[in-house]
């Protein structure tokens, strides 16, 4: 099992960067994929980003391509999302999850979870 903490969300302005990390507990980080979701009010959540176990493999949404980026650290069981270029259709609360499988990108693959951070993007 692995426990997951988000940091860095906050309040920016459109045009602006914030990057989110995830810090996980327990000593099989590196076994598992990563991914960032994001829940917008009165919306479903959906998937941002993920990343393989070895950080080799990545996956983006079609909304955030060549804005933002997934990493991640497995000597310091952290992961990141930078986020730049933000506009006000980012704003949401974001997640971090974990999952066994290889490359997951749908929420039930994921079974591990943060408590979420607020990301609040304004025009």
């Amino acid at each position: 099992q692995v426990q997951l903490v988000e940091s860095g969300g906050g309040w920016v302005q459109a045009g602006g960067s914030l990057r989110l990390s995830c810090s996980a507990s327990g000593r099989t980080f590196s076994s598992y994929t990563m991914g960032w979701f994001r829940q917008a009010p009165g919306k479903e959540r959906d998937i941002v980003a993920a990343i393989s176990w070895s950080g080799s493999s990545t996956y983006y949404t079609d909304s955030v391509k060549g804005r933002f980026t997934i990493s991640r650290d497995n000597a310091k069981n952290t992961v990141y999302l930078q986020m730049n270029s933000l506009k006000p259709e980012d704003t949401a609360v974001y997640y971090c999850a974990a999952s066994r499988l290889v490359m997951a990108t749908i929420e039930m693959q994921y079974p591990y979870w943060g408590q979420g951070t607020q990301v609040t993007v304004s025009s």
